[in-house]
């Protein structure tokens, strides 16, 4: 089975964001894989393990994005596809640049993680699927591969579906699919002697312009503030009615 995962870099979960001049500063801020995607590149191993094929990492980024797919092939990726993006790219430009790619692969199945833990869009892989025409599931807990088929048991906020899809199609990983592995030393060094093959929008012959635009990045003046209400119940039910009519102005 020939299986291609979509990866993004991402800051680390744990990283201190702060914008500076109208940026996100990304200056000494630990750059990972997106915790999402990495479920899905786990996956994409254990059915690799399971019934054969091949796994190929890819991804729009700049010379950076490296480190995040180096990490996919130390964990057992055999092959990892850097795309160079436009400077304005959206993701509208990004999935047009992955399915670019994707389109001449010979492939049974695509991966990618639910969302990104940055923009939390949910958009690029369910685009990439459109501009294929792929069948798509969406928030992966669980996925079998019988034939030609892929029964994938999905979350539908809070609740469990089933949906059977013909191969081939794009999955999108949800936390829970599984527990991704660490790369091991030999891994690790086997991944460093790698090749990333690194193409530009022209080689793809890829010329499209973002749909939407960033007017301005800014950091929160305020974070929510949590006061707590003394007094027997019926003092506190007083006093909240009085924050929220006086204070807070909504009621």
């Amino acid at each position: 089975m020939e299986i291609l995962v979509l990866l993004k870099q991402t800051f680390d979960t744990e990283a201190k964001v702060t914008v500076k001049d109208g940026r996100v500063v990304d200056d000494d801020v630990t750059l990972v894989i997106n915790p999402y995607d990495e479920y899905a590149v786990e996956e994409a191993l254990k059915i690799r393990e399971a019934v054969g094929g091949t796994v190929t990492v890819f991804s729009v980024g700049p010379a950076r994005v490296d480190e995040a797919l180096r990490r996919a092939l130390a964990m057992g990726a055999d092959e990892a596809v850097a795309i160079e993006p436009p400077a304005d790219a959206d993701e509208y430009v990004t999935a047009s640049l992955l399915a670019a790619w994707a389109k001449d692969r010979k492939f049974d199945l695509i991966l990618a993680g639910n969302v990104s833990v940055d923009t939390g869009a949910g958009q690029t892989a369910l685009r990439v699927a459109e501009a294929l025409g792929l069948p798509h599931v969406a928030a992966a807990l669980k996925i079998e591969i019988a034939g030609n088929t892929a029964t994938v048991h999905r979350d539908a906020e809070g609740d469990t579906e089933i949906v059977t899809v013909p191969l081939p199609a794009l999955i999108t990983a949800q936390q829970g699919l599984n527990e991704p592995r660490y790369p091991s030393v030999p891994g690790i060094m086997k991944a460093k002697r790698k090749q990333i093959a690194r193409l530009s929008p022209a080689d793809l012959g890829v010329d499209v312009a973002p749909k939407t635009a960033v007017t301005s990045v800014y950091q929160a003046e305020q974070n929510r503030l949590n006061k707590m209400i003394a007094g027997t119940p019926e003092e506190q039910a007083r006093e909240l009615v009085r924050l929220l009519r006086n204070e807070a102005k909504v009621v």
